[in-house]
């Protein structure tokens, strides 16, 4: 149950990360790099930021957030933060 759950928690997570970029026209996985994503900038940065915070109240700084690849990365940061 737990898991299931969890799982819940995280496709969650990646809808929000796929409208917080606007990405319509295709799934994203949770291994994804989400930087070679041709909708990435420094706005998308900003945005994903800013989304976490208004969800999660988790707030990543920017120099933290540099060090990050993958969504999963950023799932587990979140995670290690609540």
């Amino acid at each position: 149950m737990k898991s299931e759950k969890r799982m819940n928690m995280q496709n969650k997570f990646l809808q929000l990360f796929k409208e917080t970029l606007d990405i319509e026209d295709r799934e994203i996985n949770i291994s994804d790099e989400f930087r070679s994503y041709d909708e990435w900038d420094s706005i998308g940065n900003l945005s994903i930021i800013a989304m976490i915070d208004d969800e999660y109240d988790v707030v990543i700084e920017n120099n933290d957030f540099k060090s990050i690849k993958t969504i999963q990365g950023l799932w587990d940061e979140i995670q290690k933060r609540k």
